[in-house]
């Protein structure tokens, strides 16, 4: 079975309340044990929202800083291995609508 990513950019997050996103939590746990229960989660979580805290590397090791210049960068992501493209969109589209931002889903490459 192939493997895809769910992810989504931390700027596509939004500007909420802290109620708002303090309701979203039990949502997006409840997804993710529903995936587990499945069988299908390799990986999730979400990654530490300051991006000055990221590290970079180039072809002589690593370096200092974060090295996005588009200004987006990763807020989380989900691993999960399943049959079908159509199930990874499922998939993804419940852990959006749970998370109430946009996430987008991408097959691993070579990945069978």
């Amino acid at each position: 079975m192939p493997n895809y990513i769910i992810y989504f950019n931390q700027q596509w997050v939004g500007d909420h309340s802290a109620e708002w996103f303090e309701s979203r939590g039990p949502l997006a746990r409840a997804v993710v044990k529903e995936m587990q229960e499945a069988g299908i989660v390799v990986f999730a979580g979400g990654l530490e929202e300051e991006i000055e805290h990221a590290f970079g590397s180039d072809e002589n090791g690593v370096i200092g800083g974060p090295i996005t210049s588009t200004g987006e960068f990763l807020g989380g992501l989900t691993i999960i291995n399943v049959d079908t493209d159509d199930e990874a969109k499922m998939w993804g589209a419940k852990v959006g609508m749970a998370c109430g931002w946009p996430q987008e889903i991408r097959k691993f490459k070579g990945n069978a």
